[in-house]
């Protein structure tokens, strides 16, 4: 009981902890490259951004206002444990947007390098939050709000819609179409920064080859490229016809060698190639804290 207990305290301080420093990553990217360069990239932060560009009020009470009906409704619908740890998020957040703006000087030089790490900073802000099972509040809780009521809808289309909109409203509400512009290139940098933090930087490609030669081939990738294959069972759906399946994973440097050695062992090897965002196990890597 008395092991728990202390665990728990732990995780909560390591929680609290991790608020700050992500929170703090995601106000220096909204407050210092993102606001003062016109850029609102989206959801409820570029509202904020593009209220307090219009009326002046500040970016941090903003995201405050508005997340508080969402978190009425959290509440209600996605329970207590979920409200109550985005809540202490949002108030970090809250506290280190008013921080940062108020303390550290604003970047007002090239926009494309203001989107970038606008982009780069919220996107490393929002991954160290979701590591530690908690979020900024906002779109996520409408993504979950919406899930719950309705299952089968493409949640996702739908935060795309609203950005959409944000995207937009930032084009009317600065007159310069480039302003939608720069918060989209601010987007896919905080996209790519998420995929690669959460779903891990050792990437890779998963190579599936049908070939008469499989043996051959499971041979040289062994031995040339030091990596291992799966012989898979397929059934061909027009010839009703059993062949083997290779499968292979390798770093993506590896890919193109790979690709060279089936082309050339076997000209009539059918090849499919798709992408692993993240491989665990022998030869790449381990589990966290294993």
């Amino acid at each position: 009981m008395e092991n728990t207990q202390k665990s728990g305290v732990r995780e909560f301080f390591l929680d609290i902890a991790a608020d700050f420093a992500a929170c703090t990553i995601y106000a220096v990217g909204t407050q210092v490259f993102n606001a003062p360069n016109n850029i609102a990239p989206g959801g409820i932060t570029g509202i904020s951004i593009l209220i307090n560009y219009l009326f002046g009020l500040p970016i941090s009470l903003l995201t405050l206002v508005i997340n508080i009906p969402l978190l009425i409704l959290a509440f209600c619908f996605l329970g207590k444990t979920f409200t109550f740890k985005t809540m202490k998020t949002v108030l970090v957040m809250t506290l280190m947007l008013t921080v940062v703006g108020q303390y550290v000087p604003v970047y007002e030089g090239d926009k494309i390098l203001a989107a970038l790490f606008g982009g780069v900073l919220s996107g490393a802000g929002l991954s160290l939050a979701f590591m530690r099972s908690t979020t900024t509040g906002g779109t996520d809780i409408i993504a979950r709000l919406i899930q719950k009521k309705y299952p089968g809808i493409a949640v996702g289309r739908l935060l795309l819609i609203l950005d959409a909109v944000v995207l937009a409203s930032a084009a009317i509400v600065y007159r310069n179409f480039e302003s939608a512009l720069f918060a989209l290139v601010g987007i896919y940098a905080r996209t790519q920064i998420l995929d690669s933090i959460l779903c891990g930087l050792d990437m890779g490609k998963v190579l599936l080859v049908v070939s008469n030669k499989h043996d051959e081939m499971a041979r040289e990738i062994n031995s040339h490229l030091g990596r291992g294959c799966t012989v898979l069972d397929a059934k061909g759906a027009y010839t009703m016809q059993s062949r083997p399946m290779l499968m292979c994973v390798v770093r993506k440097s590896q890919y193109y060698d790979l690709k060279k050695m089936v082309s050339t062992l076997d000209p009539d090897a059918f090849i499919i190639a798709v992408e692993a965002n993240e491989i665990i196990g022998k030869g790449f890597k381990h589990f966290a804290g294993t």
